[in-house]
């Protein structure tokens, strides 16, 4: 394969549109999601009051890339080979010698280093994106709970709980019927919690359109929240800019399942109506599949095999099955380089533009997005050693999988949105340097350590 990659050379360019195409204000949607599950867990489940006071300081605890044990109510934060590099019992971490004995160096149980392993199953729950992650925090605090409540609980079973606050807050007809908290609050004032997209995306998805491309819109968010996210963002005009916008996209199934097993349906109304026998023209759809997708862009295209490449911001749901399934180009958007944005600059408080800025009163809510003080980075971290032996540092299990199926890493498509479409970006390849397919910079903890271990 190509060491470099262009968009120039893509015929199809595809957008997820949650914290890829729409960015979201972290210090304001973070605490909105958190809430809107624990006020259910509270008033509905019986759960205790305490769950709904939140400080800044409990923010650090959320880290993409952390595992929950559904069972015992740990998180781990998992390096490249599967072992466990950090664990927590709920929000409390594990001393090194306790995490020793838990889990050894040996690979955790539930791990496969082959493509195998999904984000969720019965037995765990990967935690890689900013919807997710508040949660993870919730989870952590119920575990708390109920170890103290029932001295030193060993198995738990609260996750049911946890499912049936996600399905009140974000089920099809949430937003339709204004309920749960999350839809109703996102509709009363979108501008504290969402981005406007700048000019000059606005204007590169132009370009993009008038180099001939086809613009793929591809979202899990259901058709009428998709709207109203589509028109803050990029106006009331937007649908012009997308040949295809397929909203309740259900992925990764839309990449792994077969289409007899996931149709496309037409909209009326944002209603979804019939299952398609095939894909056959441009338009707006709902669920779907990607083989009938790819058969409708061999035939706008008139190309055999045309190039697709695919923005998006989670590995589980949007570049994995992407790159694995459909052998699609990925382009991961990836947050932690813009925590890394502001560790470079001399004065960390004036970095982030204002609107970005939380509107917390007295101590400032960690970003979501910068390195956590208990989990250290989403990128590597230390191996601890033997006796009278230094700790080495290594991959974590995260950052391996974004050098494995991205085509190349970026902050957000701001920062891309002014380069020439035939821009050459080296790309992630096993023959390239770990660090060569982030753009504009690597993550700074990969530029400043040289002692990784390579494996």
């Amino acid at each position: 394969m190509a060491q470099q990659f262009s968009l120039a050379a893509c015929d199809v360019v595809g957008f997820d549109l949650d914290h890829t195409l729409c960015r979201y204000n972290l210090p304001e949607s973070a605490p909105l999601i958190y809430n809107s599950f624990a006020q259910f867990l509270v008033k509905e489940k019986g759960y205790d009051k305490e769950l709904l006071s939140v400080t800044p300081e409990d923010w650090d605890f959320c880290c993409k890339g952390l595992a929950l044990d559904l069972e015992d109510g740990n998180f781990l934060k998992l390096a490249d080979n599967g072992t466990v590099l950090r664990a927590s019992h709920g929000t409390k971490m594990m001393a090194p010698e306790v995490l020793a004995e838990a889990y050894g160096k040996k690979e955790w149980k539930h791990f496969l280093s082959d493509t195998g392993m999904a984000c969720r199953s019965g037995k765990y729950y990967f935690y890689d994106n900013y919807f997710d992650l508040p949660g993870a925090l919730l989870c952590a605090r119920v575990v708390d709970y109920l170890t103290k409540q029932n001295s030193g609980q060993k198995t738990f079973d609260f996750w049911k709980d946890i499912v049936a606050a996600i399905q009140h807050n974000y089920k099809m007809s949430a937003f339709k019927e204004n309920c749960g908290i999350y839809f109703p609050e996102i509709k009363r004032d979108p501008g504290r919690y969402l981005h406007s997209c700048p000019e000059s995306v606005k204007k590169w998805l132009r370009q993009l359109k008038n180099a001939g491309k086809i613009l793929l819109l591809i979202t899990s968010s259901h058709s009428d929240y998709c709207r109203l996210l589509c028109e803050y963002i990029l106006g009331n005009d937007f649908t012009d800019l997308f040949d295809i916008v397929i909203t309740n996209a259900l992925k990764p199934g839309f990449f792994s399942h077969l289409p007899s097993q996931r149709p496309f349906r037409t909209l009326e109304n944002d209603e979804e109506q019939e299952a398609l026998p095939s894909l056959d023209k441009p338009g707006w759809y709902s669920q779907g599949n990607a083989v009938h997708l790819y058969e409708l862009l061999k035939k706008m295209t008139g190309k055999p095999e045309p190039k697709v490449v695919y923005f998006g911001d989670s590995m589980h749901s949007d570049i994995f099955p992407a790159r694995h399934y459909s052998n699609w180009e990925t382009v991961l958007i990836l947050e932690e380089l813009r925590g890394d944005e502001v560790a470079r600059s001399q004065r960390p408080e004036e970095s982030e533009p204002l609107e970005k800025k939380g509107k917390y009163e007295g101590p400032k809510a960690k970003p979501l997005n910068t390195s956590s003080k208990k989990w250290g980075s989403f990128f590597i971290d230390s191996v601890w050693g033997l006796e009278n032996t230094e700790d080495s540092l290594v991959y974590t299990w995260s950052c391996k999988r974004i050098s494995t199926y991205s085509t190349i890493a970026i902050p957000s498509i701001e920062a891309i949105a002014e380069l020439p479409l035939d821009y050459k970006f080296t790309r992630f390849s096993s023959s390239n340097s770990k660090t060569a397919g982030y753009y504009p910079n690597p993550p700074l903890v990969l530029t400043s350590d040289e002692t990784l271990i390579s494996k």
